[in-house]
C-alpha cells in the first residue's frame, strides 16, 4: 500500500492529472466490467429473464450508489481544499463523519428493503412472471450494500491522500473475483440467479473491506480519527454532512437520472414490446454504468487538482485541468460510440444467445443509442468540474435537465413520433439538449 508520488502543490498539471486519470479510469471500467460479467452469466445462464430480472433491481443499485458518490464527492472536496489550507484535522475530521453517518443511513434503508422484498420488486415494476427472479436476487444483494458505501467514500478519500493505484486494485480485484465467481455459482453449482446475487454481494463485500482496512491501518494523511460523542459535535457533524451532500447533490441526482432512465424505459419497453424488449433494454442498461463511470471517473481524476487549486485561488491551474477534462471526455466518448456502431452484434451476443428476439431489438438499437454517448460523458465530466469548484447551483442545474425536464418528454414524445426507434433516441436526445444548455452557460460565464 506504498504511497503514490503526488505532489497537489507544485507537480505540473498534466502529469499530475495523467498519475490520477490511468489508475481511475482503469478501476471503474473493471466496476463496471463486473456488472456486464453478471450480464453475460445472467444471459447464458438463466437466458432474458434472468437479464430482464437483474434490471428491475438496478434502480435499487444506483440510488445507494448514488448516495455513496454524493457523500464521496462532497467530503473529497471538502478535503481538498482543507488540504490545500493545511488544517489536516478539520480534513479527517469530515471524512470520517462521512462514513460513519453513511453507514448508519444505508443499513437503516437496507432494512426495510430486506423486510419489504415484494412491495419493493412490485414498486420497481416487476411482472408476475418476473416477480420470483427479481425477489430471489434482491434479497442476496442487499446486505453487501453498506461494504459498497464504504468502497464508494473511501475511494474518493483513498485518491486524495495520493494513492490511486490501491484505489484502482480495490476496483479490479473484486471485480476478478466477481467473475469467477459467478462462472462457479451459476453454471457448476446451477444456482441461478441467487448464485450471481452471492458472488456479486462477495466481491462488494471483498471492495469495502479493503478501503476501510486502509483509512484505518494504512492513510498517509486521510485516516479515519475517533469523533466525540457530545451534542455539539453532533450538531457540527450534522452541519458538515449537509455541506458534504450540498456539494455532492447532483451527483445523488446523476445516478438518480440513471435510475429514472432505467425505470422509465422498462415501462416504456414493456407496453411496446413486451418481456423481449425489456430485456433487451437490459442488455443496454449494463452499459450505461460504464457510460456514467467513464465520465465521472474522468470528474473524480480531476478533481482533487481542481478543488486544492481552488481552495488557493489558483484559476491559470484549474483551467489547465478543466481543459484536459474536456478533452479526455470527448475522446472517450468517441471511442464508445464507435464501438456501438460498428460491432452492435457483439456488443449485444455477449449476454444473449444469437437469434434470441431480445437480442434482434438490441442489435437493431444500439447504433441509435451511440448518439447519445459522447453527450453523456460530457455531461457527466462538465457536472464534476462545477462540484470540484462548489458551483452547486450549475451541477444541480444540469443533472435536472438531463435527468427529468429533458429524458421524461423525450420518453413519452419521441416513441409517439417514430415508434420504436424514437425508445432508443429518448436518451441521446435529453444528453444532445442538455449539452446545449451548458454550452449556453459556458459562453454566458465567460462573456462576463
Amino acid at each position: 500500500m506504498k504511497r503514490d508520488a503526488i505532489d497537489f502543490e507544485t507537480e505540473n498539471i498534466s502529469r499530475l492529472f495523467r498519475k490520477l486519470l490511468i489508475p481511475t479510469i482503469l478501476g471503474t471500467i473493471s466496476m463496471s466490467a463486473m456488472t456486464a460479467i453478471d450480464g453475460v452469466f445472467m444471459g447464458r445462464g438463466v437466458g432474458a429473464e434472468g437479464v430482464a430480472s437483474v434490471n428491475i433491481v438496478v434502480p435499487i443499485y444506483q440510488i445507494m450508489a448514488g448516495l455513496g458518490l454524493m457523500i464521496g464527492t462532497g467530503c473529497s472536496v471538502v478535503a481538498s481544499v482543507h488540504l490545500s489550507r493545511k488544517n489536516i484535522k478539520a480534513a479527517r475530521l469530515n471524512i470520517t463523519q462521512s462514513i460513519i453517518v453513511s453507514s448508519i443511513f444505508t443499513l437503516l434503508l437496507c432494512g426495510l428493503i430486506f423486510f419489504f422484498p415484494e412491495k419493493t420488486a412490485r414498486l420497481l415494476g416487476a411482472s408476475e412472471t418476473l416477480l420470483p427472479l427479481v425477489i430471489d436476487y434482491m434479497i442476496w444483494l442487499v446486505p453487501c450494500f453498506i461494504f459498497e458505501m464504504w468502497s464508494l467514500i473511501g475511494l474518493f478519500i483513498i485518491r486524495v491522500d495520493g494513492s490511486p493505484r490501491f484505489a484502482m486494485w480495490c476496483n479490479i480485484i473484486p471485480s476478478v473475483l466477481n467473475a469467477v465467481l459467478d462462472w462457479v455459482f451459476i453454471f457448476p453449482l446451477g444456482m441461478g440467479i441467487k448464485g450471481a446475487a452471492i458472488a456479486t454481494g462477495i466481491s462488494i463485500f471483498l471492495g469495502g473491506l479493503m478501503a476501510m482496512i486502509y483509512l484505518l491501518f494504512y492513510a498517509e494523511t486521510l485516516g479515519l480519527i475517533r469523533m466525540k460523542l457530545s451534542m455539539k459535535s453532533m450538531r457540527l457533524t450534522m452541519r458538515n454532512i449537509m455541506y458534504q451532500c450540498k456539494i455532492g447533490f447532483s451527483t445523488l441526482l446523476g445516478e438518480m437520472s440513471l435510475a429514472v432512465l432505467v425505470f422509465v424505459g422498462n415501462i416504456v419497453f414493456m407496453s411496446y414490446l413486451g418481456d423481449a424488449g425489456v430485456g433487451a433494454f437490459g442488455i443496454a442498461c449494463y452499459y450505461m454504468p460504464f457510460f456514467f463511470m467513464i465520465g465521472n471517473s474522468i470528474a473524480q481524476s480531476a478533481q482533487p487538482i481542481i478543488s486544492y487549486n481552488y481552495g488557493l485561488s489558483r484559476w491559470h491551474q484549474i483551467k489547465k485541468a478543466r481543459r484536459l477534462l474536456f478533452m479526455s471526455s470527448l475522446v472517450c466518448g468517441l471511442i464508445v460510440s464507435l464501438l456501438f456502431v460498428l460491432i452492435p452484434d457483439k456488443l449485444v451476443y455477449l449476454f444473449v444467445a444469437e437469434g434470441s428476439e431480445a437480442g434482434r431489438i438490441a442489435v437493431n438499437g444500439f447504433p441509435y443509442l451511440a448518439v447519445g454517448i459522447i453527450p453523456f460523458i460530457m455531461n457527466v465530466a462538465t457536472i464534476g468540474y462545477y462540484q470540484s469548484i462548489e458551483r452547486v447551483k450549475h451541477s444541480t442545474l444540469f443533472v435536472l435537465l438531463r435527468g427529468c425536464v429533458f429524458l421524461l418528454p423525450c420518453f413519452i414524445i419521441i416513441p409517439q413520433l417514430i415508434n420504436i426507434t424514437g425508445i432508443w433516441l429518448s436518451m441521446p436526445a435529453a444528453e444532445l439538449l442538455t449539452i446545449i444548455v451548458i454550452f449556453i452557460v459556458w459562453q454566458k460565464s465567460r462573456n462576463k
